[in-house]
């Protein structure tokens, strides 16, 4: 354990590091220009003002408010909130009330926590799948991923992506009992966490004890059938979560299946969009032949949910973000990044659109 930590310490030195220059850049921003008026209490402040709280309250943003609701009251019905699944705010609300009702604090101490859990994990993985090289470079891709900010911020991205990779982790060990679990509290986390649940079943089907394994496997279905047997009891819709898509994002089954995303974002003229659902499609296709086919399989199933169910008003609406948990999609760049040359590029490109995102996300733009 000792030099597996030791190992992964440059890995999370880096990711930290990361983390400071975003609250660096996003605190520069707001200092610099104005926020959109009206975007709640965050304003752009005076030297004088700026302390803890407004520190932390850069990170709660848009979709942060249904988090914090959710952590704070719970669900109600009719509502938007049961299409953000529970296990964030579960964690969340208690301890924002140990720290005296501060919940964007919690929030952001928790997203961090995880992240740093995550990295830790995705470093050990990648080491054991590509080497120890190719794992720092994941670390690096992930901690200047466009949309990487979102690891910090009042969101369950972190939390999702540290259930993933241990998921993942713990399958590649023949703990498939744990990463069954692991798996189903993913599932409590993000709709993409029932996209483990093939992946793992691949993993499962190779072992000697196929059985034992898959059995384990088998837990994380009956997890995730604990939220809408929640909503069930608390609101009598147990398919809230699904029904609550229509309102605000206007989301809906496309007939073209996967292919549905991308149909609707050409009618839609939603280039930039387009453009990384591709990229992201075909770095799923290399993480499944140079990492494995259950990589492959978890990013392309996880991929195909927003593709097959785009919105009204923007098909391929976040789908910059969903890409950031998606960890294959790094061990895939890690993968590809067999030169210093492609590293840098690599790096600088991703680091660029992710000082963008900041940059807007700070100023109350809309970011994935």
């Amino acid at each position: 354990m000792k030099a597996g930590q030791a190992t992964a310490r440059p890995a999370l030195q880096l990711f930290l590091l990361s983390r400071l220059a975003i609250w660096v850049i996003a605190a520069g921003a707001v200092l610099l220009f104005d926020p959109w008026s009206g975007r709640g209490p965050w304003d752009k402040p005076r030297l004088h003002d700026i302390g803890p709280d407004w520190l932390f309250n850069l990170w709660a943003r848009w979709d942060s408010d249904w988090y914090i609701q959710i952590a704070q009251h719970g669900y109600v019905w009719p509502s938007s909130r049961p299409a953000f699944f529970p296990l964030y705010p579960l964690l969340i609300g208690p301890l924002g009330h140990v720290l005296g009702g501060h919940t964007v604090v919690a929030g952001v101490l928790v997203s961090l926590a995880a992240a740093c859990v995550a990295v830790v994990l995705l470093h050990r993985l990648a080491a054991e799948r590509l080497g120890s090289p190719a794992a720092l470079r994941a670390v690096l891709f992930l901690a200047v991923f466009p949309t990487t900010l979102f690891l910090g911020a009042v969101y369950s991205e972190s939390l999702f992506l540290l259930l993933s990779v241990a998921a993942f982790l713990l399958a590649e060990r023949g703990r498939f009992w744990s990463a069954g679990i692991a798996a189903g509290l993913a599932t409590l986390t993000r709709p993409a966490g029932l996209a483990l649940i093939p992946a793992l079943v691949v993993l499962a089907w190779r072992t000697p004890r196929r059985g034992r394994a898959l059995a384990g496997v088998a837990v994380a279905p009956l997890l995730f059938a604990l939220y809408p047997l929640t909503l069930w009891l608390w609101l009598g819709h147990p398919l809230a979560f699904l029904t609550a898509q229509h309102g605000i994002w206007r989301r809906h089954v496309s007939w073209w299946g996967p292919l549905g995303g991308f149909v609707e974002g050409v009618q839609q003229h939603a280039a930039k969009d387009l453009v990384v659902a591709a990229v992201l499609v075909a770095l799923a296709v290399v993480a499944w032949r140079r990492i494995g086919a259950a990589y492959g399989i978890y990013a392309l199933a996880s991929l195909a949910l927003p593709l097959s169910w785009p919105s009204d008003t923007h098909a391929l609406w976040s789908i910059s973000r969903f890409g950031l948990v998606l960890f294959p999609i790094v061990l895939a760049l890690a993968a590809l990044a067999t030169t210093r040359t492609r590293t840098v590029v690599i790096a600088v490109v991703l680091g660029a659109f992710s000082v963008e995102a900041v940059v807007k996300w700070a100023l109350w733009y809309w970011v994935a």
